[in-house]
């Protein structure tokens, strides 16, 4: 018999929490059963192993952004879109670290294409439209800017800017008007 409140739905949320307490990589479901406070193999009839709870957690990490990327977005368009998507993620990331890299985690590609990640690419797609880019120069450019977010988040978060001055605050702010001014004057090929 299952424990009573145990649910993989649950379970999930604890585990995220967790991931962002202790970091994503150190999610397990042993560690998750002692945080619920009880034996590992009570946990089995909600989740099949770590790596199935480590895609869960995942998968709420990318709904959680979609739906702030989606209110967020409402009614902008050009760079003040473009700033709104780029600032979630980093706010995000600052919020929640271990669920931000749990949006990261490698998911099969039918697990994939059933996530909130397509919705990532759907407002990502739909911000370009403002710059009138086509293809392939769309995709190339939602490539473009996530790595540029994802690697600023990335650095920053590691400390990788603290060393010097100006602050990360302006070298945002001046990165997010390179993107700008970069997709307004796309290159041909």
């Amino acid at each position: 018999m299952a424990r009573a409140g145990l649910t993989p739905q649950r379970l999930t949320r604890v585990g995220a929490e967790l991931a962002d307490e202790v970091g994503f990589d150190h999610v397990t479901v042993s560690e998750l059963a002692r945080r619920v406070d009880v034996k590992a193999a009570s946990l089995y009839s909600h989740l099949r192993n770590s790596h199935d709870l480590r895609t869960r957690i995942a998968l709420l990490a990318l709904e959680e952004l979609a739906d702030r990327a989606a209110d967020a977005l409402a009614g902008r368009s050009g760079k003040d879109a473009l700033t709104a998507l780029a600032n979630v993620y980093r706010d995000y990331a600052r919020e929640h670290p271990g669920r931000y890299t749990a949006a990261q985690f490698r998911l099969d590609p039918d697990t994939a294409a059933a996530s909130a990640g397509a919705r990532h690419a759907q407002m990502t797609r739909a911000i370009l439209r403002g710059y009138d880019l086509t293809e392939p120069d769309q995709t190339h450019a939602v490539r473009l800017l996530g790595s540029v977010f994802h690697g600023y988040v990335s650095l920053e978060m590691g400390g990788g800017f603290s060393h010097s001055a100006p602050d990360t605050q302006q070298t945002w702010s001046r990165t997010l008007d390179a993107l700008d001014a970069l997709l307004r004057n796309w290159p041909p090929p």
